[in-house]
């Protein structure tokens, strides 16, 4: 079980990372920015800038295994906004059946949320170990 998390963590971690530097290959940086003002969010580019970092920053923690938990639930937060901001207007799919949808925005919710959950509990199994471990506290 243990590789199939670990696989699911780095996949994951690659997709976003990939992901943020297709903003810098294609120079989207600013469309996706000036979409962020329309949105209501001043300073879009800064925005949109802040986002990517953190999508490459939280995506190398998640794959050097620290702060996997809160790299997982930033990454998450970000998901939840970008369904609400941009795909919930385009329906449901994405492929074949449609163009922009939530379909694969929820499937990187969920396998964020298994992650951080994931990461969770090995925290809680570790917490565990110590406190057996040191009589003192």
């Amino acid at each position: 079980m243990h590789d199939a998390l670990r696989v699911l963590r780095i996949v994951t971690a690659l997709l976003f990372m990939a992901h943020a530097s297709m903003r810098f290959v294609n120079g989207s940086i600013p469309q996706f920015g000036a979409f962020m003002e329309s949105q209501g969010f001043p300073h879009g580019q800064a925005w949109v800038l802040a986002i990517t970092c953190c999508e490459l920053g939280a995506g190398s923690l998640l794959i050097i295994n620290r702060g996997v938990r809160w790299a997982a639930s930033g990454l998450a937060v970000i998901v939840a906004a970008g369904i609400w901001l941009i795909h919930r207007h385009s329906g449901w799919f994405v492929g074949e059946h449609g163009t922009g949808g939530s379909e694969y925005s929820v499937a990187l919710l969920a396998m964020l949320l298994v992650v951080a959950a994931h990461d969770a509990a090995a925290a809680s199994r570790r917490d565990s170990r110590t406190d057996e471990a040191d009589p003192h506290g």
